[in-house]
């Protein structure tokens, strides 16, 4: 018979002589043996057969266990593994926040500026009254697995522009380039300005992931030149495009933007003397056009939806022409008040698409588009922020069908070119249903 274990002592022995006792009377045990011996003591599986084990009973036969100090070893390797993958996981997003299309910090007299804007409320800027959201996952999961037709199953007729056409001056008169989403150049009065310019092939501060586009800009972004001024709407992704900034700001353009854009912009490299942050209701003058930054409904943030820049709309007044744009909003009194403060635009770009049932606040659909149209006193609308990128639930081409039914119901004057087709103010403008499927 084998010798019992001492109880006085824990002893470490390793499996085999664990088995064998040790002692030269007892018979060689083999491998299959070994692991019954594991199973039955409740051992690994993969332990090797000279690893050690405690008996501690005072019989032979009693169950054996791993000593303290490799079960200790075995839940340390996993909680190291999961403390280096969760360690990885930090270094990849702060490493990923680090790339220069997240934009900048605000610091310094510009942070200080943003403090004093009637805006900027206990750290950020917003809404009047505060935007509380109305999401309901259940409703934008049932949006999401819809049926409609979010991309268009035709080529999108694109009309090019020219870079000649750039490089020589600006017409007298007025005139407006849709370029799609919320980018137009528009012509007045001799200045070229462009509203949020956006070439990127997907908006997205990743160059692999996020919607694409359904057509390409009228004209490349290397050849885009002449543009005297920039107004941008606020920061998010389809509206402010590094790269698009980049390209401008080493031709000479000058930005003007809300208030904390500016530190993105400073990120890109852009010389502090293209950049002019501005607060609602501030104005500046460019060649004799008045730039004024006017009220919107949004928010902002280009990490996070923090609010941490200045969303805005823009009024652009020239000597004998003016034009609004909208940038991204909901439906507010802002249009009314715009209208009493600067007088009606004979041209407003109004966001039309985009949105969704629990976004209305910051996202208006195309019948309360027609009302800020009213609400403006403009003369003609021309519909934006649609038919580029698939940013909602609803069909590619619905904000515009929407839109043209309330403005036969109410009797607005709307024109929806081609892109890259120019629309000259006080002429006539022939609209075609370019898309509709077949047409």
């Amino acid at each position: 018979m084998a010798p019992a274990c001492s109880t006085r002592q824990r002893l470490r022995q390793p499996v085999r002589e664990v088995l064998n006792k040790s002692a030269p009377c007892a018979a060689p045990v083999s491998d299959r043996a070994i692991r019954a011996f594991r199973q039955s003591n409740g051992l690994p599986s993969h332990l090797e057969s000279s690893a050690p084990v405690i008996c501690t009973p005072e019989v032979h036969g009693a169950k054996c266990t791993l000593p303290h100090f490799a079960q200790m070893s075995r839940r340390l390797k996993i909680f190291s593994a999961i403390l280096a993958l969760a360690a990885l996981a930090g270094l990849a997003g702060y490493l990923t926040f680090r790339l220069p299309a997240f934009g900048g910090a605000f610091e310094g007299a510009r942070l200080e500026r943003m403090r004093q804007s009637p805006q900027y409320v206990s750290g950020r800027f917003e809404n009047d009254p505060p935007y509380k959201s109305a999401l309901d996952l259940v409703q934008n999961l049932r949006d999401y697995l819809g049926d409609e037709v979010r991309e268009p199953r035709f080529v999108i007729p694109v009309l090019p522009v020219t870079a000649q056409s750039l490089q020589a001056a600006p017409a007298p008169g007025m005139r407006a380039i849709w370029f799609g989403h919320a980018s137009v150049l528009v012509e007045i009065d001799g200045v070229r300005i462009m509203t949020d310019p956006v070439f990127a092939e997907r908006v997205s501060p990743l160059r692999f992931i996020g919607p694409t586009r359904f057509h390409p800009p009228p004209i490349p972004l290397d050849q885009l030149t002449g543009i005297d001024a920039v107004v941008i709407s606020h920061d998010h992704y389809d509206h402010l495009d590094m790269d698009s900034i980049r390209h401008l700001a080493r031709n000479g353009t000058h930005f003007y933007v809300g208030l904390g854009i500016g530190a993105h912009l400073q990120h890109w490299e852009v010389p502090a003397g293209q950049i002019h942050e501005m607060d609602w209701w501030e104005s500046v003058t460019v060649k004799g056009v008045t730039l004024h930054c006017t009220p919107a409904r949004h928010y902002s943030g280009r990490k996070s939806m923090d609010n941490s820049t200045l969303w805005t709309s823009w009024w652009l007044k020239g000597a004998s022409h003016s034009v609004y744009f909208s940038g991204d909003t909901g439906y507010a009194p802002h249009f009314a008040e715009i209208r009493k403060r600067l007088g009606a635009p004979d041209l407003a770009l109004i966001k039309v698409g985009a949105y969704g049932d629990t976004w209305l606040d910051i996202h208006m659909g195309p019948e309360a588009a027609i009302q800020a149209y009213q609400d403006l006193g403009a003369k003609t609308l021309l519909p934006v922020h649609w038919a580029t990128f698939n940013l909602a639930y609803h069909a590619w081409n619905e904000p515009l069908i929407r839109t043209l039914a309330a403005a036969t119901a109410k009797g607005a004057t709307v024109v929806t070119p081609r892109v890259g087709e120019p629309v000259e103010f006080g002429k006539p403008f022939v609209n075609q249903p370019w898309f509709l499927p077949g047409r």
